[in-house]
């Protein structure tokens, strides 16, 4: 590939983006897709005027939403969307920083090295092939090589200090987010599983009783885990006939409006009047077969009296036998898993490995794609097609397809492939077993990030037939070889990745098509003209991490193999600084909170892709035969793995375990305020496993305890809630 191809990819990507975002600029100032593009503040925010605007001004494309996303400063993102979102963006700051160092050194250092490093005639520069601007055309034994050598440590050393501070800054963030925030009612819970079955005692009395027995001072009450039954499936359908009847347009709610019973005569659109004893006739659990009731699973939330002896409760062994009575710190209501919970313990272990093998599997079975995208960067497989269609010969032939063919068409195919593994990877997640839902994500944001690592990198970088590739890392010795042969010769592809699958998917995530595709349909197939209850998203952290450490990876990798990449490395993260804080301010809602527990991910990639930098720039020196620069590599290495090990030491055990320190001066705290019975009281109506209606979308992390006032004890408590309901009248303004 020469710079005209790379530049027929870019004026491709750029044009993409540039008709993508006018046209994001024209849609979010439509009022009908206020849903669509304004989600966050629909659900979380009163709805008040946005002014008038003229008709010129609404088809006119405009840079306001650039301005107010690059003004809005951290202490807004945090009130928004939490620890979590914080924690998200400094991934990309931090990708900014380092990669302007990064490009301020090769780009004025390193890359004439790279150009001036043969003795030959050069090309006028739109001609020239962009292998001339890599480490792979120094020579051998070429002193020059030093300045690769300073290079990667300049870059390395800058890494860890950025990488440092930025793991500094987010331990703190979460420590202040546990000691901030309104008594929380994790801290007090301890999720159980494994309750031994006894035929004497239901599951409920065994928890009772255990925990009575051996936590006498310091535990206070339990709630069960039931498996799904017909309770369950009457509150999911009552659910879902209010998201009906509020999407109803109150034109239609008049009183005169006949409705019909099945099985019974029309009656005019009005309640009925709700009497307590006909309700708990109905509805009574002795009517109900055994097979409908709720059955109770071995598995509890175990409230404790204050916050450091659930975490004492929660890490200690229960029992001789690991597998039984086994606790953990329960994660808050919101992101509670439910669906999992009924799974059995015993089964966990089986799931995370099957759930393993088929990752693996599933990551093998890409080769295919990955190999045919490959076959396209390379004329021989250009040629070897065109002979067997032989139509194609002439088509190949023009020279403006044969740069799209070469060097935009492989990136976008890869693209449109990658699409298909978050899906696949949170299926995998959720068969695991895990128990909450930023438990799920975590674990496939890993899988997604090695998947897309290993296929888009480590499979395009060792191209050629399916034997090669399998066969590549059969010596590990020669794996430095391999890697530094490899690496220079497939940084054009890389480059053009970035454009394709970095610029463009950029541009659709602030396009929002899928949603926008659902309310166009909505709105002028379906003719419904009232917003859906039910629309909100969150942040996909399962895609959106992957994505930008799989770029940090492949900067880190081709910075002084191939500069060239990065201007347009910088380009893409600048782009992602607008567009996520412009979604995370306007789109995601925040439904639960993690405190940032995915940054280790973050920081463990990022010493990955550095050490992985290093080994490629030793198998480098050692094929240019620069021995001398070899052996600086050593160091820089070993200095690399201290500075992980102190990092996992200082800063990784915080997302682990709660501080016990810090939980004892809160419960101090709540003694000398007066409020622990308060507390107590609302712990035990904050797990609530089926509520009828939820009425709120946004969960904000600093809403008091006494937002979640629901009780849920077992059925009787449900009948006796349904006993408790008044008689209502549907009215448009309740409607609205």
């Amino acid at each position: 590939m020469d710079v005209s191809d790379l530049l027929t990819s870019a004026g491709i990507n750029i044009a993409i983006c540039v008709v993508l975002l006018s046209l994001y600029s024209i849609l979010r100032k439509q009022p009908g897709n206020a849903c669509v593009y304004f989600t966050r503040r629909l659900v979380s925010e009163p709805v008040r005027g946005t002014g008038a605007i003229s008709c010129f001004e609404r088809f006119v494309p405009s840079t306001g939403w650039i301005a107010k996303a690059w003004q809005a400063t951290d202490e807004e993102i945090l009130a928004v969307g939490g620890v979590d979102a914080v924690a998200f963006m400094r991934i990309v700051v931090f990708s900014i920083r380092v990669f302007i160092i990064a490009a301020v050194i090769c780009l004025f250092i390193v890359l004439p090295v790279n150009y001036y490093g043969q003795d030959m005639q050069h090309k006028e520069i739109h001609s020239e092939s962009l292998e001339v601007f890599t480490i792979g055309n120094v020579k051998e034994d070429s002193k020059w090589l030093w300045v690769h050598c300073l290079a990667l440590y300049l870059i390395s050393c800058s890494a860890c200090v950025l990488l440092y501070f930025e793991y500094k800054n987010i331990t703190k963030m979460r420590l202040a987010h546990i000691t901030g925030s309104p008594p929380n009612p994790s801290h007090f819970t301890v999720l159980v599983r494994g309750v031994p079955w006894s035929p004497d005692n239901s599951y409920s009395n065994s928890v009772e009783q255990f925990f009575s027995t051996y936590y006498p001072e310091s535990y206070l009450s339990h709630q069960m885990v039931y498996g799904s039954c017909t309770v369950d499936k009457l509150m999911k359908d009552a659910e879902r006939m209010y998201r009906m009847l509020k999407s109803i347009d109150p034109r239609f709610l008049d009183r005169s409006l006949p409705y019909c019973i099945p099985g019974g005569a029309a009656h005019p659109f009005m309640v009925l009047n709700l009497r307590a004893d006909s309700v708990s006739s109905s509805t009574s659990m002795d009517r109900l077969q055994p097979s409908q009731r709720r059955k109770e699973c071995p598995a509890a939330f175990v409230f404790f009296r204050t916050r450091y002896a659930a975490l004492v409760a929660a890490q200690v062994l229960q029992s001789s036998n690991p597998m039984l009575w086994v606790t953990e710190l329960a994660p808050e209501p919101h992101d509670v898993y439910w669906s999992n919970l009924s799974i059995p313990y015993k089964q966990v272990w089986l799931r995370k490995i099957t759930t393993l093998i088929a990752s693996v599997v599933f990551m093998f079975l890409f080769l295919l794609p990955v190999t045919f995208v490959q076959g396209l960067t390379q004329l021989e497989h250009l040629d070897q097609l065109s002979r067997r269609v032989p139509f194609l010969k002439g088509i190949l032939k023009q020279e403006f397809i044969h740069r799209v063919v070469t060097g935009y068409l492989p990136s976008v195919i890869l693209m449109l492939f990658l699409y298909a593994v978050p899906p696949t990877m949170m299926l995998f997640s959720a068969m695991e077993g895990n128990i909450s839902r930023s438990q799920r994500k975590r674990s496939a944001c890993i899988k997604v990030l090695y998947f897309t690592i290993w296929n888009v990198f480590f499979v395009n970088v060792l191209s050629g037939s399916i034997i090669r590739q399998l066969t590549v890392f059969s010596s590990f010795k020669d794996a430095p070889k391999q890697l530094a042969r490899a690496v220079p010769t497939q940084a054009t592809f890389f480059t053009t990745y970035v454009l394709s699958s970095g610029w463009a998917s950029l541009s659709c995530e602030i396009m929002q098509p899928f949603p926008l595709i659902c309310n166009f349909f909505r709105k002028f197939i379906l003719r419904t003209k009232v917003e859906p209850s039910s629309c909100a998203l969150t942040f996909p952290h399962h895609t959106e991490i992957p994505r930008l450490l799989l770029f940090v990876h492949i900067g880190f990798t081709c910075s002084i193999m191939a500069p060239l990449i990065l201007p347009f490395l910088l380009v893409f993260f600048f782009l992602a600084f607008l567009v996520y804080r412009n979604q995370i301010l306007n789109v995601y809602v925040r439904k639960y909170e993690s405190g940032g527990e995915f940054w280790p991910i973050v920081h463990n990639s990022a010493i990955f892709s550095l050490l992985l930098t290093q080994v490629i720039a030793l198998g480098v020196f050692g094929i240019k035969q620069s021995p001398v620069a070899s052996g600086f590599i050593i160091p820089l290495i070993l200095l690399t793995l201290l500075f992980n090990e102190y990092c996992r030491q200082r800063f990784s055990p915080v997302f682990k375990r709660r501080p016990a320190q810090i939980l004892i001066e809160m419960d101090q705290q709540d003694e000398q305020l007066g409020r622990k019975e308060e507390i107590h009281n609302q712990i035990r109506s904050a797990y609530f496993q089926n509520p009828i209606i939820s009425h709120q979308v946004s969960i904000n992390s600093n809403l008091p305890l006494s937002r979640n006032t629901s009780h849920h004890q077992g059925d009787e408590d449900n009948l006796h809630g349904l006993k408790s309901l008044k008689p209502f009248r549907y009215s448009t303004s309740s409607i609205r």
